[in-house]
């Protein structure tokens, strides 16, 4: 007599997904505690329960309740997509370059915005935001534009990748301190941006970057087969009917439109889009679907963003400080960390 078992699943394979489940619901846990403390900390002290009454009690009208709901509220909000957008940036990069020193900061993507943002500023002091976003993807798409162009093709097109993506870098953040250097006047407000900062968030900017990152969402969930074969030989790729060339030009035009929002209204906050989705690779472990690991590399780059906020308003307590610091001071050892092992693989 057979026995047939009907619904068996491996073991090892409900292990897998007991931790993926264990793992998600752990950074969701974290993301909501750290959306919490981001309401709480501050120059003004704010208990926990006028935070509960501003966020689920409509009636409340007081001054803290105003507070929370016109400055913390938004700001924590922004941070989070910001984090996320920025985590999803930088893990799209490394893998259409599949170079894992790869992100719109290092590349000069973030460089081009800032430079094209700046640049507006100074030659139209009244223009809008909108108008602030529209420069910052002209920008973003020259530096991505330039870093294809001095690349090349070949085999070592990924090391000139990196090596364009540096010099272009340095060329846009140069042209920007020029820039700021010709018009003293009116650098103060550009300098405090250009180091990264949520402090200014408002509705206002959650209302303009939400249609964006949704629809950034729903056609990187349309280009989630392409980019499974993209972690394939190129020769295979194209053997299974991917137009390399194609996806990888949509993905990076996925990642100015990121990247650029991102800067236009926050600065270039560097090292989110480094840090991240190497951290999300190491929970994973090797051969995750893609989109798992966008999945978690968005839950974590809003943790990541939410918590460096925090830091940045304990540094120099009851003042604030620009995020990017922070994340400068996280994101430079590890960034010569990643650079040394990868050094020593090759």
């Amino acid at each position: 007599m057979i026995k047939v078992r009907i619904g068996f699943i491996p073991k090892s394979r409900q292990n897998h997904s007991m931790v993926l489940l264990l793992l998600f619901f752990s950074a969701v846990m974290l993301l909501i505690l750290s959306f919490l403390l981001s309401l709480k900390v501050g120059m003004a002290r704010i208990s926990w329960h006028t935070i509960y009454e501003a966020l689920f009690s409509g009636t409340g009208d007081s001054k803290e309740h105003l507070y929370i709901r016109t400055l913390r509220l938004p700001r924590a909000v922004l941070a989070c997509m910001v984090g996320a957008q920025l985590a999803l940036a930088g893990l799209l990069t490394q893998i259409v370059t599949k170079n894992p020193l790869a992100s719109p900061h290092v590349f000069g993507i973030n460089a081009g915005a800032s430079l094209a943002v700046v640049t507006g500023m100074l030659l139209f002091p009244a223009a809008s935001l909108l108008s602030s976003i529209g420069l910052a993807f002209a920008g973003a798409m020259l530096g991505a534009l330039a870093i294809w162009m001095l690349s090349g093709q070949g085999a070592q097109q990924h090391v000139m990748l990196a090596l364009a993506g540096i010099a272009i870098h340095f060329l846009f953040a140069s042209l920007t301190e020029g820039a700021m250097i010709l018009n003293q006047y009116n650098t103060e407000s550009m300098i405090f941006w250009l180091a990264g900062s949520v402090n200014h968030a408002s509705w206002q900017h959650i209302q303009l970057l939400a249609p964006l990152l949704g629809i950034v969402l729903l056609l990187v969930v349309l280009l989630l087969p392409s980019l499974r074969t993209l972690a394939l030989d190129d020769e295979v790729a194209i053997g299974l009917g991917t137009r390399l060339k194609g996806v990888r030009a949509f993905a990076m035009i996925l990642v100015v439109l990121l990247a650029g929002s991102a800067v236009a209204i926050c600065g270039p906050i560097g090292f989110v889009c480094l840090i991240v989705p190497h951290v999300a690779r190491a929970m994973l472990g090797s051969g995750s679907s893609p989109g798992v690991l966008l999945t978690l590399a968005m839950l974590l780059g809003s943790i990541l963003l939410l918590l460096a906020d925090v830091m940045s308003r304990l540094i120099s307590f009851p003042f604030n400080s620009p995020v990017g610091i922070v994340m400068a001071v996280i994101g430079a050892p590890v960034f010569i960390y990643l650079a040394r092992r990868q050094g020593g693989k090759g």
